[in-house]
């Protein structure tokens, strides 16, 4: 699946702010995406940061006033405007947010926002009580009425030594957002995609839980792909380390129970559901409420299975249809095939994702995977090392063909 700003034309806007060299990251990052990158700076923006920066990560020309009385004269804002995927403006200043609300058009930055049609993205950045202000609150609010999709701002440390409202979000922020206004109208717009990561969480006593190592990246990874397909996406994540994708409805959880009381929830609308988490099999039969000392004479913890969240699914699923399709995954340490076989059939699934978790380079904790796709029919489908993204590409691939 290719990134979603891949052959796009996209506008960034960057105004007068400290923070404008964050820009220079975004467009750097979008045009290494493959989109075609347009940058129009503000005269107070170029106080900041020079054009040059913008041309050289971009390898266009970065547009400035003077380009609106320039060889294209009174239409250059119209040819910048017309056929844009995308319009970012990072850093959004006070100032400005006021010009677009009103439909004032005195810059080039400002008459190209006239004049687009796209999706719109805003990402302010201004000094203490200037965001928070009621001419300023009255702006964001028009601008959010005409759809514009605001990111931020960010509380913290400002330019003038104050801390409150009006830091720039990171450019990560900015660029998901961007990454998952691209994605809508893709192959699986209208599409409902339930995905589960991470290794559930099992608590022994208030300090101390039964997990396993599972990191959460190829659910994270799988999350990811389908929006960018232009899936709708709920993500059922335990406690990770990672940031979820931009646009996925996240819904967290700690243990086996909690993840199987979402999953249930959340399925009975799925077309799909990809079960991704490594659920943990056994859970103590009683927490204690206290920690456990060391010198309390414990010296083993009762087990007991924890529910099993596919085969749960069994019933409600025959009854109503859905999901309409779900993926499964084995983890295993040995008799890999088999041990998939033997789930994949127990627990009807349509596809099973094999991977052997002792493999150093695949499995748990590992940014790559070497998994086998099993199907009902007896298929086997061995897939090569690989990226955990690349893992996730290839599933959605598979979902695409089945529900479109």
């Amino acid at each position: 699946m290719s990134h979603p700003a891949l052959g796009k034309r996209i506008l960034l806007g960057v105004t007068g702010s400290i923070a404008a060299y964050k820009a220079a990251e975004i467009a750097s990052r979008l045009t290494q995406s493959g989109a075609r990158v347009d940058v129009i700076l503000s005269e107070s923006a170029c106080k900041f940061i020079t054009p040059l920066t913008f041309q050289s990560v971009t390898g266009r020309k970065a547009f400035v006033d003077a380009d609106l009385w320039g060889g294209e004269g009174h239409v250059t804002h119209v040819g910048l405007g017309h056929g844009a995927d995308l319009f970012i403006i990072a850093p959004i200043s006070a100032n400005t947010l006021a010009k677009l609300a009103h439909g004032l058009g005195d810059n080039l930055l400002s008459l190209t926002a006239l004049v687009t049609t796209c999706p719109l993205i805003l990402a302010p950045a201004m000094d203490a009580g200037m965001y928070s202000h009621p001419a300023t609150q009255a702006s964001v609010e028009i601008l959010r009425q005409r759809q514009a999709v605001f990111i931020g701002p960010a509380s913290g440390h400002l330019a003038s030594g104050l801390v409150g409202l009006g830091r720039l979000v990171e450019p990560a922020d900015i660029l998901g957002a961007a990454r998952h206004l691209l994605s809508r109208g893709g192959p699986l717009a209208g599409k409902y995609l339930l995905v589960t990561a991470g290794g559930t969480q099992e608590p022994i006593d208030p300090v101390r839980i039964l997990t396993n190592r599972s990191s959460g990246k190829q659910g994270y990874a799988i999350a990811q792909a389908a929006l960018d397909a232009g899936a709708d996406v709920t993500l059922i994540t335990t406690p990770t380390a990672l940031t979820p994708p931009a646009g996925a409805q996240v819904v967290r959880v700690q243990t086996a129970a909690e993840m199987q009381a979402a999953v249930l929830e959340h399925a009975r609308r799925a077309d799909a559901l990809v079960m991704a988490a490594a659920v943990a099999d056994f859970h103590p039969v009683s927490a204690s409420s206290q920690k456990i000392k060391k010198n309390s004479g414990l010296n083993h913890i009762p087990l007991e299975p924890t529910a099993d969240i596919l085969a749960s699914l069994v019933q409600p699923r025959a009854q109503s249809g859905y999901p309409r399709r779900v993926i499964g995954f084995a983890a295993e340490t040995h008799n890999l095939l088999e041990n998939a076989a033997s789930k994949l059939k127990a627990k009807n699934l349509d596809l099973i994702v094999a991977n052997d978790v002792t493999a150093p380079d695949a499995g748990f904790e590992t940014s790559t995977n070497r998994v086998t796709l099993l199907y009902p029919d007896g298929r086997q489908v061995p897939l090569p090392l690989q990226g955990k993204d690349q893992v996730a590409d290839e599933l959605i691939t598979i979902l695409t063909e089945w529900l479109t």
